[in-house]
């Protein structure tokens, strides 16, 4: 049957269609898929360290991944509880910088107009922060499990990866429908990778560049502010502005003077926009390809979507959809809109067309027959 002009829009309404029902159903089992992507994006993590371990440092094949394992735990440990550490002497700290506090509100009030500024202790008690304490304690208890449920998937996904090459053989029995998903996963891989690269690299060039300028002001907690920066540093767009912002407002609790506080929004902020504008791009050249607003929408989308969790992996999971939208001609156009020059991959290519049955087959011209 001819196709019919109205099937493209036909085919791009399923698409918009099936997007919504998707992101419905993503927000339903947010709970279940959750976990399941932090434990895929960790297994990826540590797949590439123990490549780079295996590639680079020449540690035996076998006792790569093992190694990648164990230093990546002891790693996320040590970090953990040095952020629990300083996190509970700085809320220690919190309650010496009272006094202070309600002289920064006292001049933002006069600033603003206002005749009797209140206190901090007025504003703990409209705010009510034991109200909250059932919420703080229910984020708690659900993060301790997604954690629990995390490592439980990172377990299983680590054994069961000898198993998917198997897997791989018996769901494309067909040698070219094998090596277009072989490239399609080496791509978000590869993209995967490059990205945690590019991000732990500026992230670590803003964290250093950042606790050289605190220290040089005498900032308190300098080392705990510099490892919250590099952490955020992994949220797109917003991540790296948000964390240099934090250091500049509570140096204005901490000292009586407001130049240390103007030196470290100037210095911070400049070494963030230089770093995510010169460095950046230039480390992550045509890797991943996704235009700006997509990854700011992303951004958005994943954050309503997942919370937290969905901010952090909010860039790759729009590389993944790029890479597979791309595979098919009916939702390329997607993949399209999402990279940055036009290009989001090669499609796979497309059967040859059968010539039309209307058409009859050409018969070759009979030879002439030389007269003798």
């Amino acid at each position: 049957m001819p196709a019919t002009p109205a099937d493209p829009v036909l085919r791009n309404a399923l698409v918009i269609l099936a997007t919504i029902a998707a992101g419905v159903v993503l927000y339903l089992l947010a709970d279940i898929l959750t976990p399941l992507a932090l434990a895929m994006f960790l297994a990826l993590m540590i797949d590439g360290f123990a490549r780079v371990l295996r590639l680079r440092l020449r540690a035996p094949k076998r006792a790569a991944m093992p190694l990648a394992v164990v230093l990546s735990v002891v790693i996320f440990v040590l970090a953990a509880v040095f952020v629990a550490d300083n996190a509970s002497t700085f809320a220690g700290q919190l309650v010496d910088y009272g006094p202070r506090l309600n002289g920064l509100i006292a001049r933002l009030a006069s600033l603003a107009g206002l005749q009797a500024p209140p206190s901090v202790t007025d504003l703990m008690r409209q705010l009510n922060p034991a109200s909250y304490l059932g919420q703080v304690a229910q984020g708690l208890q659900t993060f301790v499990s997604t954690a629990a449920f995390v490592l439980v998937y990172l377990g299983f996904i680590l054994a069961s990866r000898r198993g998917w090459e198997r897997k791989a053989v018996a769901l494309f029995p067909r040698g070219e429908r094998r090596q277009e998903a072989t490239d399609a996963f080496l791509r978000i891989r590869n993209g995967v990778e490059q990205y945690l690269w590019v991000q732990t690299v500026t992230g670590l060039m803003i964290a250093a560049a950042s606790w050289v300028a605190m220290v040089a002001v005498g900032l308190d907690n300098a080392l705990f502010w510099a490892i919250l920066i590099f952490i955020a540093s992994y949220i797109p767009v917003v991540g790296g502005i948000v964390g240099v912002a934090a250091p500049p407002v509570f140096a204005l609790v901490q000292f009586e003077t407001l130049w240390q506080a103007i030196v470290l929004t100037i210095v911070l902020q400049a070494v963030g926009m230089f770093v995510g504008n010169v460095v950046q791009p230039r480390m992550q050249g045509r890797s991943l390809n996704m235009d700006p607003i997509a990854l700011l929408l992303a951004l958005a989308f994943w954050s309503v979507l997942w919370g937290l969790p969905g901010a952090f992996l909010s860039t790759p999971l729009t590389t993944v959809m790029m890479v597979v939208l791309a595979q098919f001609e009916g939702t390329r156009w997607v993949a399209v809109l999402l990279s940055a020059d036009g290009d989001p991959g090669p499609m796979k290519p497309r059967a040859p067309e059968a010539p039309a049955a209307s058409d009859p087959p050409k018969q070759p011209a009979p030879k002439r027959r030389s007269k003798s």
